[in-house]
């Protein structure tokens, strides 16, 4: 250490979290020195039976400090001398394993998945996601490869509240209630992380600590300013549920601010809670090239050497970076000039390691009980049977005027129209995997129906726009110098720098590598390459029509030397089109150019022929048909993650505004005025206003992105052969002028427990094709604070047909001072019941679940007067609630009881 001063001076500013503050006993100058033993196999962390610190301790201790400093980052490379494998931290799974290059299950998106109101569904998904997990693992380590995507710690779930339907990214939540959120959070951790009490089966991560929600375009500059209220209130119980009690494995920390600070180095987020208060054991990693942001958007660090002090000093173990820029690289700098010690680095480093000899590791195959799982168990008939048990479990029907559904099967025509209908993309959400069979809406109904029935299909319109888009093959209508397809020249580096590495002819570009270390060409491995493809296109009839590219990384391309599409800054899988009048046999030329960083290349060129709305087409089918499925919503290209599009309503992956797009209302009015049943299916990841639909159509139901079961789920619930019982998980307004600007943070005015206006649909909501009665609701007269209490109520189906019932137990405290949630879920249980029965059903309320908060954050239970409402929705006016719902008064007695 060059500068002893300086180092201590940034330590106490940072203010070192506990954990950081206890250095290894590793010798700085042995490290470098650190010779190859004669055989890696004998070393002591080799030896299973030694305990587990032991091993980290004498792995750790033989790495030099530029080997330390490399397995601090995702990618962490091969140590040849001590036998140790490259390892890519970076998978994964957030409804299903995902961006695998084999198929796997796909499960409804999480948002769908919090719908079910159903733990024990969700920790079975998640215990058969683990199963494909360490499959999947095992096989690719079998062929040697250990890349992005193949490990077995992932980065999944995301439990950041969802409390602005303008986020794009919240169809990876489990919605916007803190205790759902724990709930299903807790149930995935348990299904991943497994049972051995020695083993870790596969690794959770909760993310993305902690107070993170949008907008996207400025996450990488944004500073959240909240309340200690709202932090300790909304932002942190369901960390501290999957981080305390469930024992998560892993942190991913937030790319935005939290007061002034980078959630990755937040004095208080990370030193003062993660490490001091919850005693956090496990890693953490940043978000991908959220280090970066330190000192090059958000300016708390001049250089990369003090940001990457600053955030190992913070306890971020981890970086993950998506290009060549890893601020950790800049590590070797930071001891040098004394920011931080190698000593401290071990800190990091051992957790790392810790994790990986959980996983098993380093141990025989034989012993790890998780290593014997085949590769027989993905996309077994188990697997998917529990998918479309899901899919069914998570459908919400919104509205059923008249019991216009379930329809009947021998109905002699339904017309099936709408932009989701036949979109099997659209169905698998985001951080989805890419299953074998995936069934669309249209498909589950015509298999569904019998051979009596005509269905008939239309689009009718795309998401925001009164055409419709018929892809058809462009490449017989390409050549390039007489030859069919493209000219196609590969360069090695993104820059389509230097002389090509090959030219060669290809007669189409639909190309999909995930993650498998492939030679493009001859002497080109899929990754760190850029391509140039010409051709001509020769249009076939004089039309509008799009040129569409779907690619992963960047992307641009020109016509007649123009530049028309510019996507070159992209990074991830992205869809763009452009539109243009062409004129038959008149000739364009074109130029696609694009770049991709790590191994997964993904590259499609189609066309597709601009169709406007024909109504009176529309109408014309539809006037001798016995129903109308409208099956629209929005789209995970539309919603999501940094997306690129220009489409009224939507901005960098967030939404400007939560309306259903116009022509979508516009065309059901075309429907509806035809006087037909018109039922309206919406696919979505969050929640959609749609005053007009709610006000006059018959039927709405909520498919969400169901994932691979989609239309056989959605088939099931429109004609009966299942009675759905899925809950919102967020509140639906009417529009975005009910809510406060997306960004302010303040909860007031936001999801059900500060909302005041009356709500579309609220939280909670979800009907049934039967009825259900709640009475006797049993509430002690009084309880001691610091003392569980024990509620129950029974619940009986008072309808024809068996179904399901989610029993939520909310909690009101009418007397308290200062702010205070309006009332708050604190219980649920998903109950099926047949006709007639009846079932007592209880739960047990914590003291922490019966306690308040000042406004300093501190929690205590305090004495005095306790609602409590049990039924199958929030207890809201019967107009607004739609459901009934039983009451009861409990009265705390005693002193106060803090609550840690």
């Amino acid at each position: 250490m060059k500068n002893p001063f300086l180092f201590l001076g940034l330590a106490l500013l940072l203010g070192c979290a506990s954990s950081q503050r206890q250095p290894s006993t590793t010798s700085a100058a042995a490290s470098e020195t650190a010779a190859a033993p004669a055989n890696p196999a004998e070393l002591p962390f080799r030896n299973p039976e030694l305990p587990l610190d032991q091993r980290v301790d004498d792995l750790v201790g033989r790495l030099t400090l530029p080997e330390k400093v490399s397995q601090m980052l995702n990618a962490s490379p091969a140590i040849d001398r001590l036998g140790i494998p490259a390892y890519n931290w970076w998978n994964e799974a957030l409804h299903g394993v995902a961006r695998t290059s084999m198929k796997t299950t796909v499960f409804p998106q999480a948002i769908a998945l919090a719908a079910t109101f159903d733990q024990d569904a969700m920790l079975r998904m998640a215990t058969i996601t683990s199963d494909e997990a360490r499959a999947v693992h095992h096989e690719y380590a079998r062929r040697g490869e250990r890349g992005i995507y193949q490990g077995l710690t992932f980065w999944t779930p995301n439990i950041n509240i969802f409390r602005d339907p303008r986020w794009g990214r919240g169809q990876e939540t489990y919605g916007e209630d803190p205790y759902l959120t724990g709930q299903m959070g807790m149930a995935l951790v348990k299904g991943f992380q497994g049972d051995d009490p020695k083993y870790l089966k596969i690794t959770a991560c909760a993310k993305h600590f902690a107070v993170h929600s949008g907008p996207e375009p400025s996450r990488h500059e944004f500073n959240a300013q909240i309340s200690d209220y709202d932090l300790w209130d909304t932002y942190l119980p369901a960390f501290r549920d999957l981080i305390v009690d469930a024992k998560v494995a892993g942190v991913m920390c937030a790319y935005n601010a939290y007061a002034g600070q980078p959630c990755c180095g937040s004095d208080k987020l990370m030193n003062q809670i993660l490490y001091d208060k919850w005693k956090f054991q496990g890693y953490v990693t940043s978000d991908c090239d959220g280090l970066n942001d330190f000192w090059q958007h958000h300016k708390t660090d001049p250089d990369a050497a003090t940001a990457a002090a600053n955030a190992v000093l913070h306890g971020t173990d981890l970086e993950c970076a998506t290009g060549q820029l890893f601020t950790y690289n800049s590590l070797l700098e930071s001891v040098q000039k004394g920011l931080i010690s190698e000593n401290q680095l071990d800190v990091s480093v051992k957790r790392l390691y810790k994790i990986r000899f959980q996983l098993g590791m380093f141990d025989p195959v034989e012993q790890v009980k998780y290593a014997q799982i085949p590769m027989s168990v993905v996309e077994s008939a188990p697997h998917q049977a529990h998918a479309l048990r899901m899919a069914r479990e998570s459908v919400v029907l919104l509205k059923n005027e008249r019991n216009m559904l379930p329809l009947r099967q021998n109905l002699k025509k339904i017309v099936v129209l709408g932009p989701n209908a036949d979109n099997d993309a659209v169905q698998l959400g985001n951080y989805n995997g890419f299953p074998t069979t995936n069934v669309t809406p249209l498909e589950g109904i015509r298999a569904k129906v019998g051979p009596g029935t005509q269905v008939v299909y239309m689009q009718g319109v795309d998401y925001a726009s009164n055409v419709v888009y018929e892809t058809f093959d462009i490449n017989p209508s390409l050549a390039y110098e007489g030859k069919p397809g493209f000219k196609a020249e590969y360069f090695r580096g993104p820059n389509l720098e230097g002389a090509p590495v090959a030219t060669q002819q290809e007669a189409g570009l639909d190309r999909y590598l995930a993650n498998v270390k492939q030679e493009i060409v001859p002497g080109l491995l899929s990754e760190n390459i850029s391509a140039r493809y010409q051709t001509t296109f020769t249009p076939q009839k004089t039309e509008e029509l799009a040129l569409q590219i779907t690619g992963d990384d960047g992307y641009r391309l020109f016509v007649n030397d123009k530049l028309v599409l510019d996507n070159w800054k992209s990074r991830g899988v992205s869809t763009t089109q452009h539109i243009m009048k062409v004129t038959a046999g008149q000739k364009l030329n074109l130029r696609l150019e694009y770049f991709q960083t790590d191994r997964r290349t993904i590259l499609k060129f189609t066309g597709a022929h601009v169709v406007p709305m024909n109504a009176a087409n529309i109408r014309a089918q539809v006037k001798d048909a016995d129903a109308v499925v409208f099956v629209g919503g929005i789209s995970p290209r539309l919603e999501g993650e940094e997306m690129k599009v220009n489409v009224e309503g939507f901005s960098g992956g967030d939404r400007t505004s939560i309306a259903l797009p116009k022509v979508q209302t516009e065309l059901l009015k075309v429907l509806h005025a035809t006087g037909k049943p018109v039922v309206f299916v919406m696919l979505t990841g969050s929640a959609l206003g749609c005053p007009w639909e709610a006000q006059n159509l018959p039927a709405i139901v909520n498919s969400w992105y169901g994932g691979q079961a989609t239309g056989t789920a959605l088939a099931d619930v429109l004609f009966g052969d299942y009675n759905p019982a899925g809950r919102l998980p967020v509140t639906f307004y009417e529009s975005e002028s009910q809510l406060p600007p997306f960004d302010n943070y303040d909860m007031q005015g936001r999801t059900y427990r500060y909302f005041r206006g009356t709500p579309l649909f609220p939280f909670g909501h979800g009907l049934s094709y039967t009825t259900f009665r709640y009475s006797n609701l049993k509430v002690p007269a009084t309880a001691a604070t610091g003392q569980p209490v024990t509620v129950s109520v029974d619940v009986q189906n008072t309808g024809k047909r068996a179904g399901d019932e989610v029993v939520q137990l909310y909690v009101r405290h009418p007397g308290a001072q200062g702010r205070v949630a309006l009332h708050a879920l604190q219980g649920f249980r998903r109950v099926p019941l047949q006709a007639g029965e009846m079932q007592t059903v209880q739960f047990t309320l914590t003291p922490r679940q019966l306690s308040l908060l000042n406004q300093q954050g501190q929690r205590a239970q305090q004495p005095g007067r306790v609602l409590l409402f049990a039924g199958g929705g929030q207890p809201l006016p019967p107009a607004v609630a739609r459901k009934s719902v039983a009451q009861a008064e409990l009265m705390l007695t005693g002193s106060p009881v803090a609550i840690d």
